[in-house]
């Protein structure tokens, strides 16, 4: 079965409504970002989402981003970006005035996911995305593949790099930015 076929299955077999719409994101996205195009395909993907929530009416868009999402983001961003930022489970859209975004699966485990898709009577869905398809090209496979290894050296590291952004101490940072302003621990010197 094809993947929308298996989409429209299972939201079926759940009693899910559901509203597909067409877009050209992949190819766009390729052709845009051809190396790399993960970041384009996700900000295409998220735009073409709250047109179409907003079309139909809608406030929030509920994101399948998981709890090992949180963490493998968190790890991405300091470890390719050079920033600590991690996702929030809720947050205001900066374009779309009245939308908001949720993630109504931050604290739960990809395990546990796999565990109920596995129990549900529902069919797993592969992703769509070609790089990901493939694992190459892509650095969350990688950094999946660290905290991994990391557990092994360390016990419960996913909990700790998770906790790790509710306890941030702005005392002991050099720099920070808040609404849009740039802020330096030599603010506090002036």
């Amino acid at each position: 079965k094809n993947i929308r076929k298996l989409l429209e299955d299972n939201c079926e077999y759940l009693n899910i409504p559901l509203t597909i719409f067409e877009t050209n994101i992949f190819d766009v996205a390729g052709e845009i970002a051809e190396d790399y195009p993960c970041y384009m395909c996700a900000r295409m993907r998220r735009g073409a989402l709250y047109n179409k929530a907003e079309e139909l009416g809608c406030n929030k868009l509920a994101l399948g981003h998981h709890f090992d999402d949180v963490i493998e983001t968190t790890m991405l961003n300091l470890l390719c970006a050079g920033n600590f930022k991690t996702m929030l489970p809720k947050l205001k859209s900066t374009n779309f005035e009245k939308m908001q975004i949720i993630r109504p699966l931050y604290y739960i485990r990809e395990e546990s996911i796999i565990r109920f898709i596995q129990n549900s009577g529902i069919m797993p869905l592969n992703c769509a995305c070609m790089v990901a398809a493939k694992k190459t090209g892509n650095k969350r496979y990688e950094i999946k593949e660290l905290i991994k290894n990391l557990g092994e050296q360390y016990q419960e590291v996913e909990k700790s790099i998770f906790k790790a952004a509710n306890n941030v101490y702005l005392d002991s940072v050099l720099g920070w930015e808040q609404d849009g302003v740039r802020h330096s621990f030599l603010d506090r010197f002036e």
